[in-house]
């Protein structure tokens, strides 16, 4: 398939674009910038001018393709609204390009949009009251294109994907915390649960989903369903050879600044319906065993 993709070099796209390349298809990626089409030029892919807010450009590389995989968010203003709205504009675009074609369009989510405590399933509705609810109408507007004429799919990452290369995730952001602290922490007895994924993983979730995903269906990053965040500081204390610390929820803001509400999060999530639709298995390192050899500590 010639395959549009937006955030095309990220961290997960550019592995996304990498996977799509080895199996035999042919990348159009979304480049706002002379560094992102060079990016993209020296992976193989072609790089296609324009941003999420150009909607003439958006539609048309759309129009062009045999598939999107829309992976991007405009954070550049800085505001969390502003850019589900963008994101929100965007998808109305892609959608709506692909109307009546049954082109695939996979969008992007995330497990933290579930209700927390119990372990969420591919088959859960979003939550408007979970930690990522600014996410929820994204996935819905996605979702809404099944029924006109578009095979629209969404895949939902854990909260961690990890793997090298990892400077800007959450367990980096917790690596840098303990780093500028001097001791690695956890929230209260810590036995709150994160799922977790190898990009390389998460990237052929992204191309099965393309390739074979049903039409109106949610799919699930995780390769690790629900770890104790205090063993993800425990992993990341002893590489960092400091020590690791309970804190209280108004320590905890000091240290972690403004993510500290999601490390006390317990978001447990299953991608037992996703092995089975779509026949995925991870098969790279594990998140403890990623910690483990050191590629964020050393």
């Amino acid at each position: 398939m010639r395959v549009f993709v937006t955030g095309a070099t990220g961290f997960i796209g550019s592995a996304v674009v990498a996977e799509l390349l080895r199996t035999g298809h042919h990348v159009v990626g979304l480049a706002r910038s002379d560094a992102s089409a060079a990016a993209l030029a020296r992976q193989g892919a072609e790089a296609f001018g324009g941003d999420l807010n150009d909607a003439a450009a958006l539609a048309a590389g759309v129009r062009s393709s045999d598939g999107v995989i829309h992976l991007a968010h405009d954070w550049a203003a800085g505001d969390l609204a502003e850019s589900m709205v963008s994101d929100r504009r965007a998808i109305d675009t892609i959608g709506s390009a692909l109307e009546g074609t049954n082109k695939p369009f996979v969008g992007t989510s995330g497990v933290m949009v579930l209700a927390p405590v119990r372990i969420g399933a591919e088959d859960d509705a979003g939550d408007p009251a979970s930690a990522a609810s600014f996410r929820v109408p994204s996935e819905n507007a996605v979702l809404a294109f099944a029924q006109r004429g578009v095979r629209a799919c969404v895949v939902r990452p854990s909260p961690s994907v990890h793997g090298p290369g990892d400077t800007r995730g959450f367990v980096a952001m917790f690596v840098q915390a303990a780093r500028q602290h001097g001791k690695s922490a956890y929230i209260g007895a810590g036995d709150n649960r994160w799922s977790a994924v190898h990009r390389l993983d998460a990237a052929r979730l992204f191309r099965l989903a393309l390739e074979k995903g049903i039409s109106g269906t949610r799919y699930h990053a995780v390769g690790d369903e629900g770890i104790p965040f205090r063993e993800i500081a425990e992993k990341i204390g002893r590489g960092l050879g400091v020590p690791t610390v309970s804190l209280t929820p108004e320590q905890a803001s000091a240290h972690f600044g403004p993510f500290a509400p999601f490390t006390a999060i317990d978001n447990p999530a299953s991608s037992a319906l996703t092995r089975a639709r779509l026949a995925w298995e991870p098969q790279s390192p594990g998140l403890l065993e990623d910690l483990e050899t050191g590629i964020y500590t050393s």
